[in-house]
Order: structure tokens, then C-alpha cells, then sequence
């Protein structure tokens, strides 16, 4: 086997140009693919870490139909104690749920005495919050960052109503709301922090305790709006979904029917379909990839065979096996894959070197992304394979054609 491997090194040699101009082809599709995949991985990683870490959780628990009408925060769709009790232990039994948080979502007048605008309000408690959703500290531009996220009788606005009303730390402000009676309370606040911006929902957003949330609406029980839940790991969250699932399904509403849902991050957040976009591209890239190293092999195996007749009729004269024949022009496809491949990954593991010594930052809505990409062992390991093994089905029908020739017609080719 070996022989045969040195026979078809020694055999690309003799036609160094050809072998480097497509070594090089494959070398540019393999970088290209992989510089794509640790770029667009690093992006992906990024912003739905944005998104979860600071707002969503991995995923999260309404009642049935509440988010069908989510945009307008219904009060009278929540989740009652007896409720919540089930579904916290159905999380506390689940091994890779890292926290959960239970918020009372509702919809509130912002005033500063002199001006009023709306804003969503998120009642919660501070140190679940604070465990649930980590960046979420992380927004805060004005205010105390290392005490507690919120405290009662404090509200934290978002950066878009603090400009838009002119209103600062410090400053006392009224949040005015109706409950699902129809009973309209307010309450005055002190201006605890303001939150930075982020792109998408979550804009005019504030958070207050989740027992000022209660006095405001008049709960009498301590019911929520959601349970937003952070994983160990993300990577587990579609089997945890699936183990979750079953305890939450034995909750039932008076009809004997499913009383909550489960949503994922992506179902709540529009980001998810740029998610599936860059998903899309990397196949599409992929194939392109897969074609570059075909069409080349294929080239330059179809032109060996060509250039090379008079020297497969005297092999074939002096006893060699079709079979062996076959298998060293076989291994040649197969060794300008391998060369290609490994400069290929080569050049992309310096390249992604390089930057993360010098990261990319660019603006991406409100937010600044800044790129630290990398390249997973497993997705290497794969395009390498991939190469290989397209570079083997490229040449197997010029290695056919070379295996099938007549001795005698191929020594009489000029």
C-alpha cells in the first residue's frame, strides 16, 4: 500500500505545476470554508448570547396561549401558584438547569411630572434575575452595578426613555398602571439605573422588583407571567426541552388540557431566523466547497490519464494488475485532496490566529460585536475527511479509464 502511495507521490512531482495549481484550489476552498464557518460561528455565538444572557433565558414557561398575545402583556393570562410550584419542581429535578427566574411582565405609564410614555415593565426577583440572565448587569450604563440588580422602590428604565424623557439617576418618577380588574394604581419610583440599549425586543423595557410589580397590580397570590430558565449548556437544550416537557405536560387547566408551554430562546426572539441564515450560507459554502475539489481533481486526474498513455500501456505490458493500476491513479486524487486540505487548514488556523490577536468589531444594530473565532476539532476533522473522500470519487473514473485500457492500442498512442 505504501509503494503504491510513493509511486503516486513521485507521479504528481513529475508535473509539479499542475499538482500546485490544483493543491492551491483545493488549499483556497478548504481556507475559505473553514475562516467561514469559525467567522459566522463566532457571530452566531455572540449574538444569541447577547439574547439569552441578557433577556430571554435558554428558554422559557407561559402559561398556554400567553405568547400568542405576548406584544400586549395580558394580565389575566399568568400562571397561578399551584402552577408555578409544579413547574419549579419539574426545573429543580432537571440536573442541567444552572437557574431560573420568575417574572410578572406588565405594561405601565411613565412619568416624570412633567412628560408620560409607555414602557414594559418586568417585575423580578433580584438575585435569580441576576443568575438567570447575567449580562443583563452588564447593560447597566448609570447606576451601582454591584448591588443587588434592582431594589425595591427602584425601577431600572431603559437608555431609550432616559434620553427621550430627560430623566437620571436618582430622579423620582410614577409608574402608573391597570390591572386586570380594570383599577388603575400608581406608585412613585426613584430612578435606580439605566439599561443600554439592545437591538430588538426588549427596548423599552425596565425592571422593577417583582414584589413592587404585585403591589402595583393588587395580586393577591403570587402568581407570574414566565419562568425564563438558564442551562449549564447550551448544546443540551434540546433534550433538556424534551425531559421538561413531560412533567409540564401532566399540568392541566379545568378542561383537562396542557395549561403551560414551553417556548426555546429561538422561538421568542426574531434573531433566530438570521441564526437559520447563517446556518444556510455555511451549507451553501460547503457545497461550493465540495464542487471546487471535484471539478479540480477531476481536471487534473481526467488530463493524467490523457498525457500518460503510452506509459499505462507499458505498465499494464509488463503484468500490472488493472487493479494496481487503478489504485495509483486512486491514490493520487486522494494525495492532492490530503496536500490541499492541510494547507488549507493550515493557512486557516494562522489566519483565525491572527484574529483573535486583532479581533474584528463591528456595529450590528445598537450593539458592537466584536468576532474571537474558532475552529472546533470536529468541524477541521470533517472538512479534511470531506476533501479526501471527494478527491477519491473525483478520480475513480479516470482511474477506471486508465485500468481499463488496451495494452497493445495504448503503446501504439502517439
Amino acid at each position: 500500500m505504501m509503494s503504491t502511495f510513493n509511486l503516486a507521490a513521485r507521479n504528481l512531482m513529475r508535473y509539479r505545476r499542475r499538482t500546485m495549481l490544483t493543491a492551491l484550489l483545493i488549499t483556497l476552498g478548504v481556507a475559505a470554508l473553514l475562516l467561514f464557518v469559525a467567522a459566522a460561528g463566532s457571530f452566531k455565538q455572540t449574538m444569541v448570547g447577547s439574547i439569552t444572557d441578557s433577556m430571554l433565558g435558554h428558554f422559557q414557561v407561559h402559561r398556554k396561549g400567553y405568547t400568542a398575545s405576548i406584544d400586549n402583556l395580558p394580565l389575566n393570562m399568568s400562571l397561578q401558584p399551584k402552577a408555578v410550584a409544579k413547574i419549579e419542581t419539574a426545573l429543580k429535578a432537571e440536573p442541567e438547569v444552572a437557574a431560573y427566574s420568575k417574572r410578572v411582565k406588565l405594561g405601565a405609564m411613565f412619568s416624570n411630572f412633567a412628560e408620560n410614555t409607555s414602557i414594559r415593565l418586568n417585575g423580578i426577583d433580584p438575585a435569580a434575575e441576576d443568575a438567570t440572565v447575567p449580562a443583563l448587569r452588564e447593560r447597566i450604563t448609570e447606576g451601582n452595578k454591584d448591588g443587588p440588580l434592582v431594589e425595591r422602590g427602584k425601577v431600572l428604565i431603559p437608555e431609550l426613555i432616559a434620553k427621550g424623557m430627560k430623566v437620571k439617576v436618582g430622579d423620582t418618577v410614577v409608574l402608573v398602571v391597570t390591572n386586570s380588574s380594570g383599577s388603575v394604581n400608581g406608585k412613585n419610583f426613584t430612578v435606580g439605573g439605566v439599561l443600554q440599549a439592545v437591538t430588538g425586543p426588549g427596548g423599552r423595557d425596565g425592571y422593577i422588583d417583582i414584589a413592587d410589580a404585585r403591589d402595583l397590580l393588587r395580586m393577591e397570590n403570587e402568581e407570574v407571567m414566565e419562568i425564563a430558565v438558564r442551562l449549564k449548556s447550551i448544546d443540551d437544550l434540546s433534550a433538556v426541552q424534551k425531559r421538561v416537557s413531560v412533567p409540564l405536560d401532566e399540568i392541566r387547566n379545568k378542561e383537562d388540557k396542557p395549561a403551560t408551554e414551553l417556548h426555546l430562546w429561538s422561538q421568542l426572539s426574531p434573531f433566530a431566523n438570521i441564526v437559520a441564515m447563517i446556518d444556510m450560507m455555511t451549507l451553501f459554502i460547503r457545497i461550493m466547497m465540495v464542487a471546487i475539489v471535484l471539478v479540480s481533481v477531476m481536471n487534473v486526474m481526467l488530463m493524467a490519464v490523457y498525457e500518460r498513455i503510452r506509459e499505462i500501456g507499458t505498465l499494464a505490458a509488463i503484468g500490472t494488475q488493472p487493479g494496481k493500476l487503478m489504485a495509483i491513479f486512486l491514490s493520487e486524487g486522494l494525495l492532492l485532496g490530503l496536500f490541499g486540505a492541510v494547507a488549507g487548514i493550515a493557512i486557516s488556523y494562522a489566519v483565525v490566529g491572527g484574529m483573535n490577536v486583532w479581533p474584528m468589531v463591528f456595529n450590528f444594530g445598537r450593539e458592537q460585536i466584536v468576532l474571537h473565532p474558532t475552529l472546533a476539532v470536529s468541524e477541521v476533522l470533517g472538512v479534511l475527511g470531506l476533501s479526501i473522500i471527494v478527491s477519491g470519487l473525483a478520480s475513480l473514473q479516470p482511474a477506471w479509464r486508465a485500468a481499463r485500457m488496451d495494452p497493445i492500442q495504448a503503446l501504439r498512442h502517439v
